[in-house]
């Protein structure tokens, strides 16, 4: 028995040492000068979920029910003393009376193959549902580190125009500080510079919080590893799903949408809790054996019962029952179309902002912004030449930050969007993932 307990003891350890391995070696492995891509914050995030863990079990779980309800139900053992005299002479003796009996018997209810295979289907069909249930959960915890993921690349990249822009703004200070101290610029110049450093040091306070939120953000779905910094931007210019003008084709490429695929499962697991109903119209009888034993005097007996529920009333039970399964077939069926026409309008509207802000990235490229700084050459043209303040200056420049940080505002936002279109179905190597597991 000791020697039992040990070998279980260290199969388990064994078995702990081989998920540890498992676990760390799926985690990519960083350097202190490393960048830390998109695709690998997604493949921690799946690795640290704890809910795909727990899908895992429900699906486990399920199959497990799955195949106990395929068996016949467990045997009833009976023990009993039938005709006990309770008054007279023979009051309670076992053996004076010819009727006493001491009993035992067996019971066992034989469940018809079709019942138990109906039940054997919901458990699998309720398995079914939880997979697609996790392939949702693995889009979702794709879509959300991406969008984590992206929110802490663009502030970063807010932060370090700030910071370029602080810079310059000091320099623009000893710029004018120098000019006073010549008789060239007057104090008003310098307090205007040192102004404008300190609303961009504001600003930049501001922007280093969203930065520091954005970081926190990522880091409830991959960890420490968001301290690493982000690598550069994945192909955010097109989307994995085919977006047609024509309503039918997109609604045919949304069939795939994971939600769509839980809610066909519905409908499966409703029909299989169907057919169950149907099949409980068929009585389940009941066979038992007992072996009854008298006085030494008398003979034993052995009694045969067979048991066989009467449904006298089906029509407000088992038909009503069938027909309550029945109408939540059609509930999960008409769930099922308004959950295709949500996605459908969600999936439209999402992809014409994306579109429409791609136009608008585009305007700001090669319109807005170069317009800003030739402001900027322009005003400072004007300052050397006498013609324009300082204070012009400064407003040139902080216009120019303004466009820089609106761009940056709107590719993120753009860049979200592509990622709710692209994460709308997990990546193949995420599938892959997923059809290895339980």
């Amino acid at each position: 028995m000791i020697s039992l307990f040990k070998t279980r003891f260290y199969m388990r350890a064994i078995g702990f040492c081989l998920f540890i391995f498992v676990f760390f070696s799926n985690i990519p492995a960083f350097s202190a000068d490393a960048t830390l891509t998109l695709a690998q914050a997604q493949t921690i995030a799946l690795t640290r979920s704890r809910q795909l863990a727990s899908q895992d079990s429900f699906v486990y779980s399920s199959q497990e029910m799955a195949l106990a309800a395929g068996q016949l139900p467990d045997p009833v053992l009976k023990l009993g003393i039938d005709n006990l005299p309770v008054n007279g002479a023979d009051r309670f003796s076992l053996t004076d009376d010819f009727m006493t009996m001491r009993r035992i018997s067996v019971m066992q209810e034989l469940t018809s193959s079709d019942k138990r295979q109906a039940r054997t289907q919901l458990y699998e069909r309720a398995a079914d549902k939880a997979r697609s249930e996790k392939t949702v959960i693995i889009a979702e915890i794709q879509r959300d580190t991406a969008l984590a993921w992206l929110d802490r690349y663009y502030a970063e990249k807010m932060v370090s125009t700030i910071k370029e822009q602080i810079a310059e703004n000091r320099l623009e200070i000893q710029a004018a500080q120098s000019a006073y101290r010549a008789g060239s610029s007057t104090q008003s110049d310098v307090l205007s510079a040192r102004t404008a450093l300190a609303l961009m040091e504001d600003r930049a306070s501001e922007i280093q919080l969203k930065s520091s939120n954005a970081k926190t953000a990522l880091a409830r779905w991959i960890g420490n590893s968001a301290d690493i910094a982000p690598d550069d931007l994945p192909a955010i210019d097109t989307i994995r799903l085919h977006l047609t003008p024509l309503e039918s084709e997109l609604k045919s490429e949304l069939d795939h949408h994971p939600k769509v695929a839980v809610a066909n499962q519905q409908i499966i697991l409703a029909e299989a809790d169907a057919k169950l109903a149907q099949a409980n119209k068929n009585t389940d009888w009941s066979i038992g054996l007992a072996y009854q034993q008298r006085a030494s005097a008398y003979s034993n007996m052995i009694s045969i019962e067979v048991s066989i529920p009467i449904q006298w009333d089906q029509k407000n039970r088992q038909n009503r029952e069938l027909h309550a399964k029945q109408a939540i077939v059609e509930q999960m069926i008409a769930e099922r179309d308004e959950i295709v026409r949500q996605q459908l309008a969600e999936t439209r509207t999402i992809f014409n902002e994306w579109q429409n802000d791609r136009d608008r990235i585009q305007r700001f490229e090669l319109e807005l912004l170069p317009l800003a700084h030739q402001r900027i050459q322009a005003v400072f043209a004007a300052y050397r030449g006498g013609k324009a303040d300082l204070l012009a200056l400064l407003a040139a420049r902080r216009d120019e930050v303004d466009v820089r940080l609106q761009l940056l505002q709107l590719q993120n936002a753009t860049a979200r969007l592509w990622a709710q279109l692209n994460f709308i179905t997990p990546t193949e190597s995420i599938t892959a993932m997923n059809k290895e597991l339980p």
